[in-house]
């Protein structure tokens, strides 16, 4: 006997409280799957580049074919696959990416590796979109952020714990067990989302149009920027982090492991107390996020000297990723009959602020500005994330005060 998701927006009240905490785990072991993907992938460039005799930055574009599948196919997907059930779409999307892995694990040469990346990337956003669709859908909508957040503690856990281990994995045996690994947690993935996950009913009256109406929203794109420009300060740090300690602190290898995974901590704290916080003031709670990211980013520089300063500071940071759940949740308030798109776009978005904060940083450094100058810029990023959010507060009182 199945049982049926409602649409979008509407509570689940008909599954037992057993069988939700299970669907719960299953959604989240997928954003373990791809988070630890994602970011293990970066500290196995150097591995690749040696097996593949291509230099780091060229094995570095493996990131950015990857990045590229989840910002062509996070909206490509979502428009595809607006007539199907979440379910089954779910299923196809944990399968694609167990094949997108897994045939990185035999590529040849280099080139088989970027289409490999590529198509590992085209499922991610959709993943997540879906993922939290389904979640939303299993509680009332007074807690509809911290659904969201249980799906995306998947992924922040990753960088604690999926992360590592898949590094130490990847060092020992070589980088393409690394990626079998992944694989085979998704194949675990979808065979679980066949059996667990409620099987909700197709929608043959839907399209593509009513997927872009519903993008018509000034609220949807206002709250996409924030995610686009807010989010690139935590990326200029975390992606030049080991560096800073290699070249500033003489950090050793286990202390650099340690603050990697103090900011996977803060990840993970500020995912849970973020949500909990959205459900009860959602728009206050995101201003106050960017506020006091800016302000940890801005101490970034000056604590950057001794490890002891640095580690709380890392902590802020890293809890400043709580703001991913609530743009989530926010979305699929706001963009009525184009939710699945909209959370699809959020990690197009998300992948854009990987690609802009580094890149900025990287200009800081290379001007001459200094390592620890990342901070700066990352405070400069969030920062524009609250003005984004100030004008999104504006145009929501704008709407209030208009007459009907």
């Amino acid at each position: 006997m199945t049982i049926a998701v409602p649409p979008e927006n509407s509570s689940l009240t008909n599954v037992p409280s057993p069988r939700t905490s299970l669907i719960f785990f299953v959604l989240a072991l997928g954003a373990f799957a791809i988070g630890t993907a994602e970011f293990t992938a970066m500290s196995l460039v150097p591995l690749i580049a040696r097996e593949l005799q291509v230099t780091v930055p060229q094995a570095g574009h493996a990131i950015v074919a990857y990045a590229m599948g989840v910002g062509i196919g996070a909206p490509l997907i979502a428009v595809l696959s607006a007539r199907l059930s979440h379910k089954k779409t779910l299923i196809g999307l944990t399968a694609l990416y167990m094949v997108g892995n897994g045939l990185t694990a035999f590529v040849p040469s280099y080139g088989y590796l970027l289409i490999c990346r590529f198509v590992s990337g085209l499922p991610h956003g959709a993943y997540f979109g879906i993922a939290g669709i389904i979640a939303s859908s299993l509680v009332p909508p007074s807690r509809r952020t911290q659904a969201v957040s249980r799906v995306v503690l998947g992924l922040t856990v990753a960088t604690v714990a999926g992360v590592p281990l898949a590094s130490i994995i990847g060092s020992a045996l070589g980088w393409r067990w690394s990626f079998g690994l992944i694989a085979a947690l998704a194949l675990i993935t979808t065979v679980l989302v066949s059996v667990v996950v409620p099987t909700d009913p197709s929608r043959p009256h839907a399209n593509a149009m009513a997927q872009l109406r519903g993008l018509k929203n000034r609220q949807v794109w206002l709250t996409l920027g924030i995610s686009a420009v807010g989010f690139g300060g935590i990326f200029c740090v975390y992606t030049y982090l080991t560096a800073i300690m290699q070249e500033v602190l003489h950090a050793s290898s286990t202390m650099i492991a340690i603050m990697l995974a103090v900011f996977g901590a803060g990840m993970t704290t500020g995912t849970v107390v973020c949500a909990w916080a959205a459900d009860r003031k959602m728009m206050l709670t995101m201003g106050g996020i960017l506020l006091v990211n800016a302000s940890a980013l801005a101490g970034f520089a000056g604590s950057a000297h001794n490890v002891w300063e640095l580690m709380p500071v890392v902590f802020m940071i890293g809890c400043g990723g709580g703001l991913g759940t609530v743009i989530q949740s926010r979305l699929l308030e706001v963009a009525v009959g184009a939710e699945a798109m909209a959370a699809a776009l959020n990690q197009s978005a998300f992948n854009l602020s990987n690609a802009v904060g580094p890149a900025l940083g990287g200009l800081a450094i290379a001007a001459g500005f200094g390592w620890t100058s990342v901070g700066w810029v990352g405070s400069g990023l969030a920062f524009g994330g609250f003005m984004i959010w100030l004008l999104t507060l504006g145009d929501i009182k704008a709407k209030q005060q208009r007459p009907i």
